[in-house]
């Protein structure tokens, strides 16, 4: 075969993956949507199985624990082994783990199976986001912070929707009903074959794509260390923060301006949708302007806002949760991108970690913050997180990837 054959169909093979990208980047973000509604189902159902199995709330807690320990701390080891021995098709096996949880779940006899149950469902969470993160960095086309925006916010709607789901299909008809739920992991599943077969043919082409691309930033290990380490305390910022919203913003409104829980309920879906947005826009713009810029305005330049929640009537906290909900909820793409580039042949490593790290500062912070509200006030769980993100001050600390790579380019 001659060089410019050659180089046609090398030409033909890219064109074709790229026309591609994008159909599975929302396959893997439609299994995202899945995945995060099936595990935030479990929380939603805790006030039929604290009924029904008559469990105190430390057993409560306990269920809690389970589910945050199997889906958060296990991402970092499976990220760990799939960087060095990739499975294209574990993104299925582990959405059939969640599949067979659930519906253990669904007929549970006992409390030690409602635990198996929800540690399964912990498990499949677990492979299923260090490696569907892997399968959106390779369908990127190179837009690496927009595929993650994409990938991501399929889990925010899913997340949302796991409660409403529960509210009207599981409350109504019993624990039985969460069975329901296991067709949500059977299509999944099925969509997950075929985005497996993609990421087998394409692994390779990645792979080398990858190495080109790579950028040079010859970071000795202490810089490297220490920018890991400056991202682990802006996660630690942004989802206890977060976490200060999703769990106990009904209440705040409700206990400081006596509102009804349907208008409470009205007041968190907005805020919800202000992160569905900022997790969209936060990508592409880190893609144009650079990951730290992003991260930079997104963690500090939310301070002024979360100072001035606590002070103001109800018109003004409903504004600025939308702002904060937008301009805070950017800074995860951009982070574990960064993350991403700073370590480029540990991508499932990087991905479980971060991944694994959001999920279990959102459930540390919710219960800490939940005893301070006990000891204190709601509205002083306001005062005090409002400075959460001063933290954002350590992204001076991070080298700039950015400009070695544009250069690159030029």
């Amino acid at each position: 075969m001659s060089a410019p054959t050659s180089l046609s169909a090398a030409a033909s093979a890219e064109k074709r993956v790229e026309s591609t990208a994008f159909r599975v980047l929302a396959a893997i973000s439609f299994c995202h949507l899945l995945n995060d509604m099936m595990q935030s189902v479990i929380p939603a159902v805790y006030p039929i199985l604290k009924s029904s199995y008559r469990l105190d709330f430390g057993q409560i807690g306990l269920i809690s624990l389970t589910l945050q320990i199997t889906a958060s701390l296990l991402q970092p080891l499976v990220g760990i082994y799939t960087d060095r021995k990739p499975t294209p098709y574990s993104l299925a096996v582990g959405m059939g783990f969640t599949l067979v949880g659930l519906l253990l779940l669904s007929s549970a006899p006992s409390f030690s199976m409602i635990l198996f149950a929800v540690a399964l469902v912990g498990i499949g969470s677990s492979v299923f986001h260090p490696e569907s993160s892997r399968v959106a960095r390779m369908a990127s086309g190179g837009q690496h912070g927009l595929a993650q925006s994409l990938f991501q916010v399929g889990g925010n709607a899913g997340s949302s929707l796991g409660p409403l789901l529960a509210a009207f299909i599981v409350l109504p008809m019993g624990q039985p009903s969460i069975a329901w739920f296991s067709g949500a992991a059977l299509l999944a599943m099925i969509i997950l074959v075929r985005v497996g077969a993609w990421y087998k043919e394409h692994r390779q082409a990645t792979r080398k794509a990858r190495a080109k691309a790579a950028p040079s930033s010859h970071l000795s290990r202490g810089k490297i260390a220490l920018a890991l380490t400056v991202l682990v305390g802006l996660i630690f910022s942004k989802f206890f923060y977060m976490a200060s919203l999703n769990s106990y913003y009904t209440f705040y409104l409700i206990n400081k301006f006596h509102v009804s829980v349907r208008s409470a309920q009205v007041h968190l879906f907005v805020f919800l949708g202000a992160v569905a947005a900022g997790t969209i826009l936060g990508g592409p713009i880190g893609d144009r302007i650079g990951r730290k810029y992003v991260i930079w305005a997104s963690i500090l330049g939310v301070l002024p806002f979360t100072l001035l929640l606590p002070y103001v009537n109800l018109f003004w906290t409903s504004i600025l949760t939308v702002i904060i909900g937008i301009v805070l909820a950017s800074a995860f793409s951009a982070i574990l991108v960064y993350a991403q580039e700073l370590l480029p042949g540990k991508i499932g490593t990087i991905s479980g970690l971060f991944f694994g790290l959001a999920f279990g500062m959102g459930g540390l912070g919710a219960a800490l913050l939940g005893w301070l509200a006990d000891a204190t006030s709601i509205e002083f769980v306001y005062r005090a997180c409002a400075f959460l993100p001063a933290l954002g001050l350590l992204t001076a600390f991070l080298p700039n990837l950015e400009p070695p790579r544009r250069k690159a380019h030029s």
